[in-house]
Formats: structure tokens, C-alpha cells, sequence
């Protein structure tokens, strides 16, 4: 004889369940259904708007993007090499390690030059104060004209 929780103990081991619920896959739309639905949207009257959107399913921004789409006259049924969704590569942690390195170099040499600029002329103010105090340890007055 087996209880429930006998059940439930002999499927985590060994038996998987089926999930009740299938992944939802995005929704496709061809360039033909785009324009027709962007061309109905334009034609229908402000009050019968949301009632194509509802009856279709789709919402407002998708409608904005293939008017966009269509203006642009890349409605024609294919996608150029700029639509197609590029697959992120994930960086190993080598080139992030790099990336990282490369960054921070290129800031401690422009504090570097900023560094070097401000001793620079922090050495020609020296030099300007030095002057002007030997100009004044004259005994002579300047003279006037």
C-alpha cells in the first residue's frame, strides 16, 4: 500500500513530471500581415483603433514600430544583415581581464599627461617668482621717467 508522500519521494528520484505549461515561443509576424494590419490601423476610425489591436492581439508600440519599419522601406519581406538579432558572445574572462587593463591604462596615462603638464608649469611659475625676487633684491629703486 503507498501514501502520497510515498509518490512524491519515488518521483524526485528517478521520474521527471511533465511540465504542464510548454515554454511560449515569440510570436512571428510576416511583412504581408505587418502591412495589411498597419494599413487597416490607418484607415479605422479613432474609436475602432483599440478594437483592432485587441482583436489582433498586438499592442500599440507594435503598430508604431513597423509604420517606422514601412516608412523606412524595410517592410519588403526580408531581413537585412542590420534586423538580424546578432548572438551575444560571451567574453571569457581573459578579454574581460584585458578589457579591464586596456581601460585602466588609458586613464593613468592621461593622468599621467595632466600630471606632467601641471609640473610643467608649476616649473615656469617657479622660475617666473625666482626671477622676480632677484629683480627686487636690488638696493636701486626702478626709475621713473
Amino acid at each position: 500500500m503507498s501514501t502520497p508522500s510515498d509518490k512524491q519521494s519515488r518521483r524526485s528520484f528517478g521520474e521527471q513530471e511533465a511540465d504542464p505549461a510548454p515554454r511560449p515561443s515569440r510570436r512571428v509576424f510576416s511583412a504581408e500581415y505587418k502591412l495589411a494590419t498597419v494599413t487597416e490601423y490607418e484607415n479605422a476610425p479613432d474609436g475602432e483603433k483599440g478594437a483592432i489591436l485587441r482583436r489582433e492581439g498586438l499592442y500599440s508600440s507594435h503598430i508604431i514600430e513597423w509604420t517606422r519599419a514601412r516608412d523606412a522601406g524595410r517592410l519588403d519581406g526580408e531581413l537585412t544583415e542590420s534586423e538580424v538579432p546578432a548572438k551575444r558572445v560571451k567574453k571569457s574572462a581573459e578579454q574581460i581581464e584585458l578589457e579591464k587593463l586596456r581601460r585602466q591604462n588609458q586613464k593613468l596615462t592621461s593622468d599621467l599627461t595632466k600630471t606632467r603638464m601641471a609640473l610643467d608649469i608649476m616649473g615656469k611659475a617657479h622660475a617666473l617668482l625666482e626671477e622676480l625676487s632677484e629683480s627686487t633684491g636690488n638696493d636701486e629703486p626702478p626709475k621713473t621717467s
